[in-house]
């Protein structure tokens, strides 16, 4: 037989796909336990991502499914309206992702202020963390971001006087330590992706060592699928439900679109097409809403092991969809064997990794209102919640684009007898009038006045007209009237 034309990098998609598979199956079950939803949900949302989204065109080596950035918003939300609101939430989200990319929307989610993003995920990642320090210690965490952060002192103290907590909370550090360091390892070992050992040797630990430690609850592939009833879309009419949609669809689709520019500097391969990335991550959505499963994104932890380990095409993440759907189906009972603290741990090291420590110092070097906002962002997220976080880093934005977009300065470059020489530099607009015309008045009105505009990077009709009416009247008798000028060139002088 002849050489199969139609995958001409099989045997490099096929070894990608093993490695895919083995990083995404802990992050999976790991993130749907941590949401609060059945951990089969989780392998759910990882088979559509591959099988389903993984089909379709954007963004050629991106493999997507749960993600530990949408945990919170996810856990937030089956606690405010049930898990059978989950999927109605999931699959209008999709469908508003679908309509998004068909309006060829997926463009302007670049146009997002990379701080506000950066502050968003260091937000989830820290509500991430403190969240899972009480699964660790096997207990159960407080419902709000604030009520994590203030009650970790007493967890502590209180897993101090506790042999079971103790025990749990060792399980926990021993799979961050492993991950952690992992990447010293040998090559030949790195060859095992570090979350599976770490879940791997916990779940071999607890046994051996009859640790009271517990674990994954298990109920099968298709009993955890919930087909969302008709009555749940009644939800759909209530202001809380659609700030939800709202915000699963603008967090999901940012994370998927940012991920896949990140992917696209790991490759040389073709680029990313934003709208047809965000119509199969609609897509993918809106399948998971159907079956009642956790929301996909793009996700660069799993994306960027897929790139690392050679994949070429897409056939290496619809094969790890088909290796997630073998291993659900065929040895469900594996997952009731995997330590919670083991997961924990995992989701703690994962959380710890969304915080954007480095670029935070260097924002602040450089750039401090950016800063700012990031720490303002996650700050809001933790404190009030995920969408009213990101509205507040999205105004704040906004806001200081506006700022930045009116500053202005006016320079006295040289003033002596035979006249003043000034010079405004920024962008007049309407904004900032006041400001420029009290600094325009301020000039002496008994000498010649000659005002270089060439510094200008922008001029508004307001502002344009206010300069020429200040021309016309700021001299005084007898005195050379006000010139507006270009460089050389006149652009403007009062009569």
């Amino acid at each position: 037989m002849g050489r199969i034309t139609a995958l001409p990098h099989l045997r490099q998609d096929f070894a990608a796909s093993l490695v895919v598979f083995l990083v995404a199956l802990p992050l999976c079950v790991g993130v749907a336990v941590a949401s609060g939803v059945p951990a089969e949900l989780g392998l759910i949302t990882g088979i559509v991502g591959g099988l389903v989204t993984g089909f379709m065109r954007g963004s050629s080596l991106q493999v997507s499914g749960p993600a530990a950035g949408l945990t919170v918003l996810v856990f937030e939300a089956v606690q405010s309206f049930g898990l059978p609101a989950l999927g109605v939430i999931v699959l209008t989200a999709g469908l508003l992702q679908l309509a998004m990319g068909a309006l060829r929307l997926g463009r302007w989610f670049r146009a997002i202020s990379i701080s506000v993003v950066e502050g968003m995920l260091a937000g989830i990642g820290l509500v991430l963390i403190a969240g899972q320090l009480y699964a660790a210690a096997g207990v159960e965490a407080p419902l709000t971001g604030t009520g994590k952060m203030t009650g970790i002192p007493g967890l502590l103290a209180d897993s101090v006087s506790s042999s079971a907590a103790l025990a749990s909370l060792a399980v926990g550090a021993a799979t961050i330590a492993l991950m952690v360091g992992w990447n010293r390892m040998p090559k030949r070992v790195r060859a095992v992706p570090g979350a599976l050992a770490a879940v791997a040797l916990a779940t071999l630990a607890v046994p051996a060592f009859d640790l009271p430690v517990g674990t994954v609850q298990v109920q099968g592939l298709l009993d955890a699928v919930q087909v969302p009833a008709l009555s749940e879309f009644g939800g759909l009419a209530t202001m809380s439900l659609l700030g939800t949609v709202a915000a699963f669809t603008l967090i999901a689709s940012a994370e998927s679109l940012f991920s896949a520019a990140a992917v696209d500097r790991l490759h040389n391969g073709p680029r990313t097409q934003y709208d047809k990335e965000l119509m199969a991550q609609g897509t993918g959505n809106t399948v998971c809403g159907l079956l009642g499963a956790l929301p996909m994104t793009a996700v660069i932890v799993r994306s960027s092991a897929n790139v690392q380990a050679g994949a070429r095409t897409r056939a290496s993440r619809v094969l790890h969809g088909v290796w997630l759907l073998l291993f659900a189906a065929l040895l469900p009972s594996t997952l009731g064997l995997i330590p919670l603290p083991a997961l924990a741990g995992i989701l703690i090291h994962a959380g710890w990794k969304l915080i954007p420590l480095r670029a935070l110092v260097a924002l602040w070097r450089e750039h401090r209102g950016e800063a700012l906002i990031l720490v303002v962002t996650a700050v809001a997220i933790v404190t009030v919640n995920m969408f009213e976080g990101v509205l507040t880093g999205l105004a704040l934005s906004v806001a200081k684009a506006a700022w930045d977009a009116s500053h202005i300065r006016l320079e006295v470059v040289g003033s002596d007898a035979d006249g003043v020489r000034a010079r405004l530099s920024g962008n007049a607009t309407f904004l900032r009038l006041p400001k420029i015309l009290d600094s325009l008045e301020a000039l002496p009105e008994d000498r010649p006045i000659s005002l270089d505009l060439s510094g200008l990077h922008h001029l508004d009709h307001a502002c344009r007209t206010a300069l020429e009416n200040w021309a016309e009247r700021h001299s005084s008798s007898g005195t050379e009237p006000v010139r507006l000028t270009r460089t050389d060139e006149v652009v403007t002088a009062a009569p």
